[in-house]
């Protein structure tokens, strides 16, 4: 699933293309591509024709681009789903499922994705913040970001850390991956309870999410496979940098010892076991 820094690698250069070109169709090739906007892909070509993309935002793992209308398109990649720029004589993808045309005659920007586990929607007067994601929380990325409130909040409730780094009404955009790679960092299993961290050892942890997803972004995100790329179908790199996740069996890069996989919440999480030892019962 991508995470922050592959939506925002997808979000920049969405940034760089769409922004201040005029839609002219919006043609919809699958339907469950758009299973979110209930009234359906003959609304959804009409609403969208003629109007202007303001700019590219995203809150946590999803992306907003707002129109001169005043509505947004909602965007989430799912599992597989990538937005391409493509010249308008470029075969259509296998799993092209959305072809947004613009007047200008150039690029088009083509959703694409092989599983549809992802989606587009329309958000009538969304394009300040579309209601249908305003629960999820800021991410640590966002200026607007509270770290007084989050430490309070993460120290207040009975649960394990890592739980809480994937919970996205508390912190967004942390996904398996770099929850891993920041708790490695700050040398803290997955299963300690958050209340009893101190407020610097939650400080210390939140300047390591940080650290993670800037350096994830730089490289373009982590691409194990091709169904992550970004706007222009390239891979990120980040997956050379990794510390802990999907290094099972491989020698910790600060103590040596040998990295550890553990079963978690039908996924799994990777961790040092001298750097990371587990809490006490």
């Amino acid at each position: 699933m991508p995470e922050l820094p592959e939506v925002e690698t997808v979000r920049i250069g969405l940034s760089k293309w769409v922004t201040g070109r005029t839609i002219a169709t919006a043609e919809v090739l699958h339907p469950r591509a758009i299973r979110r906007h209930l009234p359906g892909d003959a609304h959804f070509a009409a609403v969208l024709a003629g109007r202007t993309v303001l700019d590219v935002s995203r809150r946590g793992k999803y992306l907003w681009l707002p129109l001169d209308s005043g509505d947004a398109i909602i965007g989430h990649l799912g599992m597989s789903g990538q937005l391409l720029m493509q010249p308008a004589e470029a075969e259509d993808e296998k799993h092209l499922r959305v072809r947004f045309t613009f007047t200008d005659g150039g690029p088009q920007l083509r959703f694409v994705d092989q599983r549809t586990f992802g989606g587009l929607s329309v958000s009538e007067g969304g394009a300040g913040l579309p209601d249908e994601i305003s629960h999820i929380a800021r991410d640590p990325m966002d200026p607007l970001f509270d770290d007084t409130a989050f430490t309070a909040r993460i120290r207040g409730r009975h649960t394990e850390v890592k739980r809480a780094l994937l919970d996205q009404t508390l912190i967004s955009g942390v996904g398996n991956i770099y929850a891993d790679e920041a708790l490695w960092r700050a040398g803290l299993h997955g299963t300690r309870p958050t209340d009893q961290l101190t407020r610097p050892a939650v400080a210390r942890l939140l300047g390591h999410v940080r650290d993670v997803l800037s350096e994830a972004i730089v490289a373009g995100g982590t691409s194990f496979d091709e169904l992550y790329v970004d706007v222009n179908g390239e891979s990120g790199y980040f997956d050379r940098s990794l510390n802990a996740y999907g290094r099972e069996n491989e020698p910790c890069h600060r103590c040596g010892a040998i990295i550890r996989r553990e079963q978690f919440m039908n996924r799994s999480s990777f961790s040092c076991p001298r750097c990371q030892p587990k809490p006490r019962s």
